[in-house]
C-alpha cells in the first residue's frame, strides 16, 4: 500500500489535473444526484470512493478530503490525525515520531505539494475533523457545494 501511496504523491500534478477534471464531471452529475437522491447514493459512490482512494491515497475516508491541499498525501494517514502540518517530532531522517519506520505525512505533503500547480494550498488552515462525517462520500459532499457555488 506504501508504494502505491508514495507514486501518488510523486505523481502529485498528473493527479491535481484528474480532481480538476473530476471535480467538473460531478457538478455537471449534480441534477442527477439531486433526482436520483443524494441520501440514496451515498452507500454506494462511498463504496466506490473508499475502493479507488483507498488504493491510491491509503485514504481514511474522513469525508472531508484536502487532498488537493496536501500534495495527494492524506493526513488521516499520520498517527495523531494532524490536519495541518507536521507535530514538530519529524525525525532528521523524515520519519514519524510515532512509528519510527514510518515516514512522516506531512513531510511527504511538501514534497507532492511543490509539485502541484496549486502547491500553495497546503499553507491554508484546514478545519478540525468533523467526526459526523466519517465514512460518508467527500465526493458527493464536494458535489452538492461545488454546485452551489456555480449556480
Amino acid at each position: 500500500m506504501y508504494a502505491i501511496r508514495k507514486w501518488s504523491v510523486h505523481n502529485a500534478r498528473q493527479l491535481e489535473r484528474l480532481y480538476a477534471w473530476f471535480e467538473k464531471l460531478l457538478v455537471r452529475l449534480h441534477p442527477l444526484f439531486e433526482k436520483i437522491g443524494y441520501a440514496r447514493l451515498e452507500k454506494p459512490v462511498a463504496f466506490v470512493e473508499k475502493q479507488v482512494k483507498g488504493l491510491l491515497f491509503d485514504c481514511k475516508m474522513c469525508g472531508k478530503c484536502v487532498l488537493s491541499s496536501t500534495g495527494m498525501a492524506c493526513p488521516m494517514n499520520c498517527p495523531k490525525q494532524l490536519r495541518n502540518g507536521p507535530c514538530g517530532g519529524v525525525r532528521a531522517d523524515g520519519n514519524c515520531e510515532v512509528i519510527s519506520d514510518m515516514p512522516c505525512v506531512w513531510v511527504q505533503a511538501y514534497a507532492g505539494s511543490k509539485k502541484m500547480v496549486d502547491g500553495k494550498k497546503i499553507i491554508s488552515v484546514q478545519p478540525a475533523v468533523d467526526w459526523t462525517l466519517h465514512g460518508k462520500s467527500a465526493w458527493l459532499s464536494e458535489a452538492k457545494k461545488l454546485a452551489r457555488e456555480n449556480a
